[in-house]
């Protein structure tokens, strides 16, 4: 069975316990665990030595001001155990190390956690008809601001002519980010994979649907430990075979993090790693005529001459302006969403007091 340390378990760890460790005395045991599954709000947790099924308590739930306050795939959590049942109730989150967010789908401003304490995420691009520098960007800044190691993963290069140009587009792009060319499907460069994994420590995969993220997971596990199926041969892009994210022990190895494919990927609160990534064009845009020009119609622009000259690709500027627009955008609506919380807060507490004040008098 599964022990505590193999699932990443420390000292500070188990310092950040202390909390919870302090109300044994007085309530239902109450034990660290990690998640394994998230499905509606019912998790799968691996405690020390077994798995049990837990949900978070009702006053958690009402007190959760976003959906980033409960519990998200890697995270580890104390739970409290149900007298004579193999089940319990989340009764805390411990504070994330790391985590990867990203806007929910739809119209709603609210955080996503795809995947919380990873320390290092493989970001997976196959080279065929499916391949998008632009896609694997967003996937960097979505890594870099995370706090995990990223480290791009090529996988289908026999479905490509033209594998060393994108190996050297995508060096380019990612900076020092290490770049590795495997084939999940032939057992090739599992082993460069498996370089980044130790006891204890956590990975993470992110990409889109038919990429191999899970024939990467069987190929490391030695076995067929997630489902996998062939992409549409009319388009190469891939079905959704994982459904939900799952926390995959590898035996000696560490654990990874696989996660459903995402195409459509809406940022959140990338600022800083946008400057990272595009470090090339905030260099150039020191140059500028004007301190706040925004590379478009300013004259004097250098980042615009360095386009013209050839020395800046057309699409990188591109990206960059969209990426900085939408994120612009997404932090008008988080200050507006931030204002509804305070408010909803308020009315908690209100609510509380007078309750209290009420009980007080009788």
């Amino acid at each position: 069975m599964t022990q505590l340390v193999d699932l990443g378990w420390d000292a500070k760890w188990a310092e950040a316990f202390e909390p919870w460790a302090s109300e044994t005395g007085r309530q239902l045991d109450v034990q660290p665990g990690r998640i394994a599954i998230e499905f509606n709000h019912i998790y799968r947790v691996h405690l020390d030595g077994r798995e049990i099924d837990a949900s978070v308590t009702g006053r958690m739930k009402h007190r959760a001001a976003s959906r980033r306050e409960f519990p998200a795939v890697g995270d580890w959590v104390a739970v409290r155990m149900q007298p004579d049942e193999d089940a319990g109730a989340i009764v805390g989150v411990l504070p994330r190390r790391s985590w990867f967010s990203r806007k929910m789908a739809g119209h709603v401003t609210d955080e996503q956690i795809v995947a919380a304490n990873v320390d290092v995420v493989f970001l997976v691009m196959s080279l065929d008809a499916d391949f998008s520098i632009r896609r694997l960007e967003r996937y960097l800044l979505l890594a870099r601001e995370s706090g995990a190691r990223p480290v791009v993963l090529l996988t289908k290069p026999d479905l490509s002519e033209a594998v060393a140009g994108r190996v050297v587009e995508v060096s380019a792009m990612a900076g020092g980010v290490p770049v590795h060319v495997v084939n999940p499907r032939l057992n090739v460069g599992i082993d460069l994979v498996a370089g980044f994994l130790a006891l204890g420590k956590t990975a993470a995969l992110l990409g889109s649907s038919g990429v191999g993220k899970s024939t990467i997971i069987n190929r490391l596990a030695g076995g067929e430990r997630q489902r996998t199926r062939e992409v549409r041969q009319a388009d190469a892009k891939g079905r959704h075979t994982t459904i939900h994210r799952e926390l995959v022990v590898l035996p000696g190895q560490g654990l990874i993090i696989d996660t459903p494919g995402m195409r459509e990927l809406q940022l959140w609160d990338v600022g800083e790693a946008v400057r990272e990534t595009f470090d090339d064009i905030e260099s150039m845009a020191g140059a500028c005529r004007f301190t706040d020009c925004r590379h478009r119609d300013e004259p004097r622009c250098a980042v615009k001459a360095a386009v013209a000259d050839g020395r800046l690709p057309l699409d990188r500027l591109e990206s960059y302006l969209k990426l900085r627009e939408e994120v612009a955008h997404l932090s008008r609506q988080q200050d507006e969403r931030a204002q509804l919380d305070d408010k909803r807060r308020s009315k908690i507490m209100g609510k509380a007091l007078k309750q209290h004040l009420k009980t007080k008098r009788h």
